[in-house]
């Protein structure tokens, strides 16, 4: 059986790097920079079970990103990634419909953990 996919969408980088080598050797990566590839990898892959999705980007913002996918692809969970650890908009991306919430820098086992619960769920 392939491994799991993973969407990663985060406008850095170092960022999408790093989401990569932690989590390379366990699951199928695909990586892209803004929500709008994010929509479009995910209306041609229908392996992708998992979203790690960054809030602050430069064209569109991640909770925008994160509605519009939860319309369009439910049964898709999406762990927000942010550098501002902000109760208010934690809490509103658990009401969007996320699934978890990291803040940068993360530790490797925290998005590893993350990651294993909700491919499990």
């Amino acid at each position: 059986m392939a491994n799991p996919q993973i969407l990663i969408c985060d406008d850095e980088e170092g960022i999408r790097e790093s989401l990569k080598l932690v989590l390379g050797d366990h699951y199928s990566l695909i990586a892209v920079d803004s929500g709008d590839m994010a929509i479009k990898t995910l209306s041609h892959s229908k392996d992708i079970k998992v979203m790690l999705l960054d809030i602050k980007m430069p064209k569109t913002n991640g909770l925008d990103v994160l509605q519009q996918i939860k319309k369009k692809f439910p049964h898709v969970k999406i762990i927000m990634v942010t550098g501002y650890k902000s109760v208010e908009t934690a809490a509103e991306a658990a009401n969007l419909g996320a699934s978890g919430y990291i803040v940068k820098p993360f530790k490797s086992q925290e998005i590893l953990d993350t990651v294993k619960k909700n491919m499990e769920a």
